[in-house]
């Protein structure tokens, strides 16, 4: 069945984006400048996928021809800007914080897809957002309310904003436009046009002395970082899209502070409270409503 394959691939999508936190929190505390992480990775990403695609790339140079503006958007917004605003967050934020400000990502998705006509939205979305909200808002404010009115977010949750707002149009255009590309040689298309926007910013960083460090350490987690959060995600993402459309897609972004929170336990030793339960609960079922079918659309 085409949905559960689709919810399959954004469970495995999401699971890997969470991890890519907890590895980026690791890269800042270990001294590894974000902007040359995401350059190296992508970079390693690119050389991967080189010998897959190359042939489709030639095959289908026409449609990557006619399609270059929106592929570099699509490269930049994706690849070149919301990579750069996570790892640049994690400077300044926890790694809990950064991962939910994802929760804003089907917010933003749901509103560019209506206001571009891109897609339908019905009750059960609304509602399965709403819940979803009040799931991160419970594990944010610890379930105090006092928490929840005293709220001031730092530098790093404000880039990761930004972050959030450059995934939503990077899904909202992917569902918009309908590629006649094997999906493989779409995420290498991509890929390619955001190193180009990326190597400006390791220009820079390079620029004002950030050098990075060529050791084993960056070799496993440039390895991790290609293989899961970058190939893999990119892949089951685009792919779950292609499926089921951004919206109901999109929803599923609620999982990634979840799976960053089990991990920040198992690697950090934070408990797990109350608060954290309740939280989850309702992302859970938020995720349940927002992709029931509405009979009456």
């Amino acid at each position: 069945m085409q949905s559960t394959k689709a919810y399959i691939m954004l469970t495995c999508a999401t699971l890997f984006w969470a991890g890519n936190f907890i590895v980026g929190k690791y890269a800042f505390l270990t001294e590894i400048p974000p902007l040359s992480l995401v350059f190296y990775r992508w970079l390693l990403v690119w050389i991967i996928l080189l010998p897959f695609t190359y042939k489709d790339i030639i095959k289908h140079k026409d449609t990557i021809l006619n399609n270059l503006p929106l592929l570099f958007f699509l490269g930049l917004t994706s690849v070149g800007l919301f990579n750069s605003f996570t790892y640049l967050s994690l400077i300044y934020t926890q790694v809990i914080n950064s991962s939910l400000f994802n929760t804003a990502i089907p917010a933003i998705i749901i509103l560019l897809c209506f206001l571009f006509k891109v897609e339908k939205t019905n009750k059960f979305q609304l509602s399965g957002l709403f819940i979803s909200v009040c799931g991160i808002l419970a594990i944010i404010t610890k379930l105090n309310l006092d928490i929840l009115l005293s709220l001031n977010f730092n530098k790093g949750d404000l880039i990761m904003i930004g972050g959030a707002l450059t995934w939503g149009i990077y899904s909202t255009l992917l569902k918009r436009k309908k590629f006649s590309l094997p999906l493989l040689t779409l995420v290498h298309i991509v890929c390619t046009f955001g190193l180009v926007s990326v190597f400006p910013q390791y220009l820079y960083e390079l620029w004002n002395g950030q050098v990075i460090k060529f050791d084993i350490n960056l070799f496993y987690l440039l390895i991790f970082l290609a293989l899961f959060p970058s190939i893999g995600s990119y892949y089951c993402w685009a792919g779950a899209v292609s499926i089921i459309g951004a919206n109901r897609a999109g929803i599923f972004l609620s999982l990634i502070p979840l799976f960053s929170t089990i991990m920040a336990i198992a690697l950090y030793n934070e408990k797990f409270q109350f608060f954290h339960l309740i939280g989850a609960i309702l992302i859970l079922l938020g995720l349940y409503l927002s992709n029931k079918e509405n009979k009456n659309a």
